[in-house]
């Protein structure tokens, strides 16, 4: 497990990171997501929109499948970030997506 000091400006820096390459064509909100793996990494993702809004992409399936793709892990912190100012809290889907990935030990910032 990692040191619990986790480092939020630059999770958060990279969740703004992962924002810029969103596919947000029809709501034109981008979002960004990074998270720290237990082994140091940080993964991200963006959201991919589609037509059918019910088969848009979270920014956080991005992430889960980043984490897949990179050798997988638990989840140990998550942020995301839209376009306006402050953090943005998961969607049901998303929460547990990061449930099954980060377990009830995932911290999710808030501030």
């Amino acid at each position: 497990m990692v040191n619990q000091n986790i480092d939020w400006e630059l999770l958060r820096s990279e969740a703004k990171k992962a924002q810029k390459n969103a596919y947000a064509n029809y709501s034109k909100f981008p979002v960004g997501a990074a998270a720290l793996v237990d082994d140091g990494r940080i993964v991200s993702g963006c959201n991919v929109e589609n037509a059918s809004y019910g088969l848009t992409l979270c920014a956080e399936c991005g992430l889960v499948s980043q984490l897949a793709l990179t050798g997988g892990g638990r989840l140990v912190a998550f942020s995301c970030v839209g376009p306006e100012p402050g953090i943005l809290l998961p969607c049901g889907r998303c929460r547990q997506l990061l449930q099954e990935h980060g377990g009830g030990e995932l911290i999710i910032d808030h501030h």
